[in-house]
């Protein structure tokens, strides 16, 4: 007997609230600080890629999402300050669960997962992003690779003296190379 009118005290106490609608094409609602989002291929201050071809990513990866294939750099051609880039990158969306596995397995911190969550398409083979889809765009002061390293030598000067080096040489652009 009460349940009948615990059903319409219910229905009258939001008869009179202010619907929310979300706009959500038009509108574009920011996800939760640590949302799992779309991967993003990081670079160095100078451009370089961070990304050495390990393949550390897709062996972490349990999902089998990740495809990785590393090339040689040459002192014409360098993409990353190591030996080593990752020529082929691919992540496939239609197995990625966004566990975050692969992040944790990149040992340069080349792999991040950013706050977008638009991954959902009608072709299968538009939701396998390629390296070019996930690299994280160039920023003021940038130079797109192939290029010489910019910030050092060897890699330690980019792995732990990096960002320093970057604002050394953002104060001083005529400087190539900072030492």
């Amino acid at each position: 007997m009460f349940d009948f009118f615990k059903g319409f005290g219910v229905t009258f106490s939001t008869m009179f609230k202010k619907v929310v609608t979300e706009e959500y094409p038009e509108d574009f609602p920011p996800a939760a600080p640590r949302y799992h989002g779309r991967h993003q291929l990081n670079r160095h201050p100078d451009g370089l890629e961070k990304c050495v071809g390990c393949e550390l990513c897709a062996w972490a990866c349990p999902a089998d999402a990740i495809y990785v294939e590393g090339g040689d750099n040459t002192e014409e051609a360098r993409y990353s300050p190591g030996e080593r880039y990752g020529a082929i990158y691919q992540i496939n969306y239609l197995r990625c669960i966004g566990c975050g596995l692969c992040v944790e397995a990149c040992p340069t911190r080349s792999l991040t997962m950013t706050n977008f969550y638009e991954l959902a398409d009608d072709n299968r083979q538009d939701l396998i992003y390629t390296k070019e889809q996930l690299m994280a765009p160039l920023l003021p002061g940038m130079e797109q690779p192939p290029h010489p390293m910019r910030l050092g030598d060897d890699e330690q000067d980019y792995y732990v003296q990096g960002p320093t080096l970057a604002k050394v040489s953002a104060q001083d652009p005529t400087k190539e190379q900072v030492r």
